[in-house]
């Protein structure tokens, strides 16, 4: 049985308007200028897009975190950290914090206090600020992609 090619609704709109990809990756690069590791923004980045089931952005985000050093035993239980044992409570915290800031509409307390404090024991501020807009920046890619239905694997063209 073929496969067929799977292909996106329209271009992807960070490549349609001039501006936009190159703000965009601004906002990846500042992201990572917090001292947070990469690997770990990694799994905050798949985690986030687990959740919203962006296909090409778990693809994506699972490849970045191998390449990262991330395991095979935290990228393949990423889904469940809760339950796997695979995750120093640092990564924890991380990943309640991505998952909170991720599903805003689920409550009405969208990040709880216990979840914020959890993250701020273990990052400092500028920290927090690299995690924080990681989750905000995966949310964006997220939505571009779901909504145009990128497919994962294919890397939008300019």
């Amino acid at each position: 049985m073929a496969l067929h090619e799977p292909k996106a609704r329209m271009t992807n709109p960070a490549y349609l308007l001039p501006d936009a990809a190159p703000a965009i990756m601004n906002l990846v690069k500042a992201s990572r200028q917090g001292g947070v590791d990469e690997s770990l923004l990694e799994l905050v980045h798949l985690r986030a897009s687990q959740i919203n089931n962006c296909g090409f952005c778990v693809d994506f985000g699972a490849k970045g975190a191998k390449k990262a050093g991330v395991s095979d035993e935290k990228l393949f239980a990423v889904a469940a950290w809760r339950e796997a044992p695979y995750f120093s409570d640092e990564e924890r915290a991380a990943l309640a914090l991505a998952e909170a800031a991720t599903r805003l509409a689920d409550v009405t307390d969208a990040v709880p206090d216990d979840v914020w404090d959890a993250a701020a024991d273990h990052f400092d501020e500028k920290q927090l600020a690299s995690i924080v807009l990681t989750v905000g920046v995966t949310n964006l890619f997220n939505r571009l992609n779901v909504t145009v239905r990128q497919p994962a694997g294919v890397i939008p063209q300019p």
